[in-house]
């Protein structure tokens, strides 16, 4: 599987699936690997770094990126869907190996009673095999590329929280933490066969949460304001108060709002607090109100992130 030759300053290029494994009802682990990989990397921990998957069209073929330059997406987007394939953002859940050995693991979300209709990573993941290939974006060595938005800078204390395509980032970030943070996560699954073993620090806090028949979202808020010590009941969120693009960062609003200024009054207990919250944006929407608005949390603290929208296709 020779390499693909273009100047982009990043790594996209095939991959093969080298191995899968249905880890529970919900989730699928890709393992991927090509000498490519070789390359793969960033400066620093991966925590929560995001990569793109580019998946075929049925059983068409993959799009080939050989000669691209800093057009290559919007001429990728003017191919027939048939030939361009389907492009998802994914998280890197681990990489094993160097060298031309080196494997990059994703973990995809399967389980599709809260999530409508199968997309095409969903249906990839599926029917997946040893030796079917993909395309894989990320982050070349040596090379900037961003794609990680857990950045707790000072902050003594980390809160996560999130719904089951959460789960691979928040478990990728427990397992590279240091053992003297300090850190409350909470995970949000379907039900109980997803709870998932994952490495961290004997101090960590660590609770996940099967939701089984109940709404999404209710017992991931519930797990949030009672760790806090407060009572913030769940808020009301209207259709046309969800922002699907919901992505607010430290350095980053969706909504172009300015978040450079510091709340005037900070409450105590969230004074030294740096929150990463992700999931549907309907639930993210109303913990970033709960936080933020009634609780007067500092945006300079947070991470708010709607992975997906019920009802609503993902985009490339």
């Amino acid at each position: 599987m020779p390499a693909t030759k273009h100047s982009l300053p990043l790594l996209l290029d095939e991959v093969e699936v080298v191995q899968v494994e249905q880890i529970s009802p919900s989730f699928v682990r890709l393992e991927l690997g090509a000498p490519c990989l070789a390359d793969f990397g960033v400066d620093g921990p991966l925590y929560d770094q995001r990569i793109k998957l580019i998946f075929p069209h049925g059983d068409g073929p993959l799009p080939s990126f050989e000669g691209a330059d800093e057009t290559w997406f919007s001429t990728w987007l003017d191919r027939p869907v048939e030939e361009r394939g389907h492009m998802r953002t994914y998280t890197v859940r681990g990489v094993r190996g160097s060298g031309a050995e080196t494997r990059v693991v994703v973990d995809i979300v399967v389980h599709t009673e809260d999530h409508g209709d199968v997309g095409p990573g969903c249906e990839f993941a599926i029917r997946a095999k040893a030796g079917d290939r993909l395309l894989l974006m990320g982050p070349k060595k040596g090379l900037p590329y961003g794609g990680i938005e857990f950045t707790p800078g000072t902050a003594r204390r980390v809160l996560l929280a999130g719904d089951e395509t959460a789960v691979p980032a928040i478990s990728a970030i427990l397992e590279q933490l240091p053992a003297d943070s300090s850190v409350a996560a909470f995970l949000e699954v379907p039900r109980p066969e997803d709870v998932l073993a994952v490495d961290h620090a004997e101090g960590f806090t660590v609770r996940w949460l099967p939701r089984g028949d109940r709404p999404h979202g209710v017992l991931l808020h519930q797990a949030v304001v009672d760790h806090l010590g407060v009572d913030v009941p769940l808020p009301e969120v209207t259709e046309d108060e969800i922002d699907p693009d919901l992505w607010e960062t430290p350095v980053y609003s969706s909504s172009g709002e300015e978040i450079d200024e510091p709340v005037a009054e900070v409450e105590h207990r969230l004074a030294d607090l740096y929150a990463w919250i992700a999931g549907e944006s309907k639930v993210v929407t109303g913990l970033r109100r709960a936080l933020v608005s009634e609780l007067g949390m500092d945006r300079r603290q947070v991470a708010f992130m709607g992975y997906w929208r019920r009802g609503v296709a993902m985009r490339s």
